[in-house]
């Protein structure tokens, strides 16, 4: 049976927040420019704020998967 590290986990788990934090601010930027240029005559705030929650729901996300004891 192989065995695994604590740090590897740890490793894992880091990677697995930085990819969904790539995911999640690419989504919301790409969601608040649809915004911008159909609804909101292409202001910046959309795409300021899409991203911005993008970002917090990946922090939210990572910070509950690195404080889980699993």
């Amino acid at each position: 049976m192989a065995q695994t590290f604590a740090e590897d986990q740890y490793g894992r788990k880091i990677d697995r927040c930085l990819t969904d934090t790539l995911l999640k601010f690419g989504g919301g930027l790409a969601l608040g420019s649809v915004f911008s240029l159909l609804f909101f005559k292409r202001r910046a705030w959309p795409i300021i704020m899409g991203s911005g929650f993008g970002i917090g729901v990946a922090y939210n996300n990572c910070e509950r998967s690195l404080n889980s004891s699993k």
